[in-house]
């Protein structure tokens, strides 16, 4: 049912610089203070044929997105240009970016080869500096696949200023949702991080919920109403071929997750009228059982190196965050704020827990330390929740939803320090959103 057209043939080559050539100064330090974007241009990429020239303004478009999209670059835009690009060789007149304050120059080119196939170069410049920053990088690659290029390319350039891993060639699933509120019909949806190149995994003939990437980014873990009970499915992205993976009759299995292995799966039972955690071994089927308190275990997600589990609980009177071993065991309560909180995901990092909380009737998205310690709200809504992570636990990206009676589900994305809160745009109404590791 998914076809996202894209081969990179010839991955991430690099040519020699001249021997004098070093990497610059220029440098986003991102700290928690205010941060004045930094000005750069990204003229279209140059081509020698109409074809090329047209993905050469798409190209740079998409970069330009990608990189102001962050909060962290502001792009100055082409009418202030003083110097013109017009062949890829040519010498960089620093002078001419410098008179428009540009710090960084991004330039590349466009051939279409003989199979058709788009051959796209590029080069960043420290323009202040007046020198090339880092390697050129040339990618191939399918004209439909034109975009994840872009997007490599963007993924170089923000790498290569703020010393950070990137994020842009990524994808997101969530869950779409159309129609009025109380007739809401929901299926699961796979797109670019930024909202394009949408493609739906299952039709909207019975509920689903919460859907969960793999480590490597091929299958995605859900819920499903489709028997009547919720029942966890996991589905191969590629085909879209899915399989129940926890069917037990009286029970209900849901909100499951991955282990950092993809081999391993942590979910919520509940039977009888109490719910548990319990971990499974997808390969054998075979389960364990992790807690066994008379609350209500739910909402777990594993640390990056699989050793821990952080979960959400009210055994102590009112929802909370705990942590315990990824093989059961006992659990340390994390969260003591004023407040319920819910739907802990633990940061790719591994050194932040996003989390929602709901205080004095208004949901927020917040983050915490492991311990419990230097918790922080980065928004407040009618209703927030639902945090995941962007692959370099720079970015949170969440479900927003709107007070009344037509009130809509929306996805949104905010910065670990509170920043940049920005709408995604989505076809339809959006919710559940979990965010993919990068594409190879």
């Amino acid at each position: 049912m998914m076809r996202y057209v894209l081969s990179l043939l010839t991955a991430l080559m690099l040519w020699s610089l001249p021997a004098n050539a070093q990497t610059g100064p220029l440098r986003i330090e991102i700290t928690e203070g205010v941060i004045e974007p930094l000005p750069f241009a990204a003229p279209d990429f140059v081509s020698d044929s109409a074809t090329g020239t047209e993905f050469g303004r798409r190209i740079a478009e998409v970069i330009a997105a990608d990189l102001t999209g962050t909060g962290l670059f502001r792009e100055i835009q082409p009418e202030a240009f003083i110097s013109r690009v017009t062949s890829f060789s040519s010498p960089v007149q620093y002078a001419d970016w410098k008179a428009i304050n540009a710090q960084a120059l991004v330039t590349g080119s466009v051939t279409v080869d003989a199979g058709g196939q788009l051959v796209v170069r590029f080069r960043l410049y420290d323009v202040f500096a007046g020198q090339e920053l880092g390697q050129g990088l040339q990618l191939v690659g399918t004209q439909d696949g034109w975009r994840r290029i872009a997007h490599k390319v963007a993924d170089q350039i923000y790498s290569r200023i703020t010393g950070e891993a990137p994020y842009f060639d990524s994808r997101v699933v969530y869950v779409a949702e159309t129609g009025p509120k109380d007739q809401r019909m929901k299926r699961l949806a796979i797109m670019d991080y930024d909202g394009a190149n949408v493609s739906y995994l299952t039709d909207s003939a019975s509920i689903v919920l919460a859907p969960r990437f793999s480590p490597d980014g091929s299958q995605v873990l859900y819920t499903s109403y489709e028997s009547g009970f919720p029942r966890i499915y996991v589905l191969q992205v590629g085909t879209a071929q899915r399989r129940v993976l926890e069917q037990q009759d009286g029970t209900m299995s849901f909100a499951p997750r991955f282990a950092p292995d993809g081999r391993t799966v942590v979910y919520s039972l509940s039977r009888g009228g109490n719910t548990d955690l319990y971990r499974m071994d997808i390969g054998t089927g075979a389960s364990t059982r992790l807690t066994s308190a008379p609350s209500i275990e739910t909402a777990p997600s594993f640390s990056p190196d699989g050793n821990r589990v952080v979960f959400e609980s009210d055994r102590s009177g009112s929802p909370q965050l705990y942590i315990m071993p990824a093989g059961g065991g006992e659990a340390q309560r994390i969260s003591f704020g004023q407040g319920r909180y819910g739907t802990p995901v633990w940061s790719p990092r591994g050194d932040l827990i996003a989390f929602t909380k709901q205080s004095k009737g208004r949901f927020h998205i917040g983050v915490m330390r492991t311990d419990g310690s230097e918790e922080r709200l980065l928004t407040a809504s009618f209703l927030d929740e639902g945090p995941t992570w962007s692959p370099n636990g720079r970015v949170i990206m969440f479900t927003r939803e709107t007070q009344g009676a037509q009130g809509s589900a929306s996805l949104y994305s905010v910065d670990i320090s509170g920043r940049n809160l920005r709408r995604v745009p989505t076809e339809t109404g959006g919710s559940d959103p979990s965010w993919s590791p990068l594409q190879d």
